[in-house]
Parts: C-alpha cells; sequence; structure tokens
C-alpha cells in the first residue's frame, strides 16, 4: 500500500477542504482502513491499518478536512510506503530524506520542538513516538514516525 502525500492538497484519498462524509466514504470504498467512532461533525477521524499497525488521523475545522496526520506503522514487515516528492518518508533514514529534500528545492527548518518543518509544502515531519522503531549507533530514531499535512501555514 501506497499513501502518496500531496503537500498544499492532502494525503491518499483524503483532499485538504474535503467535508467529514467524504472522508467516510473514501475510507469505506477502499476498505483498508478500520475507522474509530467519530461524531457526525468530528474534530477528528482516527483509522488504523491492521496489518501495518498504521495511523491516519483525519483533523477537521468548520466540517472540512484541515489536517491528515500519519503516524508510521509498527510492523517493520509492512509493505506500506508513505511517499513525499517520490521519497518514503518512514523507511529513509531523516537525515538522508532531509537531504534529498533539500536537494530537490525544498526549504526545512528545524524546529527547538523536536519537529522539521517543510513550510512552502505546509508538512511537519517529526519523531515523537515512545515505540520502539529501528535506531541509530547513538540510540537515535533512524526514521522519521509522523507526518502533518496541514491546510494551514506550519513552523
Amino acid at each position: 500500500m501506497d499513501v502518496e502525500i500531496r503537500p498544499r492538497t492532502g494525503a491518499g484519498p483524503f483532499r485538504l477542504g474535503m467535508p467529514a462524509g467524504e472522508a467516510r466514504a473514501a475510507v469505506e470504498e477502499r476498505g483498508l482502513f478500520r475507522t474509530v467512532a467519530a461524531d457526525e461533525e468530528p474534530g477528528q477521524i482516527v483509522l488504523t491499518h491492521d496489518d501495518s499497525r498504521m495511523d491516519i488521523v483525519l483533523g477537521f475545522s468548520k466540517g472540512a478536512l484541515s489536517g491528515v496526520e500519519l503516524i508510521r506503522f509498527r510492523n517493520e514487515a509492512a509493505d506500506v510506503r508513505v511517499l513525499l516528492d517520490g521519497l518514503d518518508v518512514f523507511r529513509t533514514p531523516s537525515q538522508d530524506l532531509c537531504e534529498q529534500l533539500a536537494e530537490r528545492g525544498h526549504t526545512i527548518e528545524e524546529n527547538d520542538l523536536g519537529f522539521d518543518a517543510l513550510p512552502e509544502l505546509k508538512v511537519i515531519l517529526a519523531n515523537q513516538s515512545s515505540h520502539e522503531y529501528p535506531v541509530d549507533e547513538e540510540g537515535d530514531p533512524l526514521h522519521y514516525d509522523y507526518v502533518l499535512v496541514s491546510a494551514e501555514p506550519v513552523v
């Protein structure tokens, strides 16, 4: 399964600005994710892909999709790719990913709060999990485990 991040537009089948009903229909149509129950006019809808144990959180503001959060799969053998500009966000070491995105002309701003922002794309990359993902020699996480695609400016 591939989930393509489309900066300023959305991720996978989810388009920023789409109503909650359309987002639910996109989930049901594909049948890949289990949905955590949400209100008729939700603040968010939480989706889980059981095979990979990857989560997607759809955030809504005034009934329209305003952000898509992708949380890295916990099954390392999962056949899942989350792609940004053709690069696998959750499998490419974060340092290499930043270098490759910079080579493609993207500005990456490091933040003291522990995340990296691509402001012109309205995307945030972070490692915020306590789950035991692969680490480097110093014990730091190798990969990002969180992506936010936002309708609002990020910084």
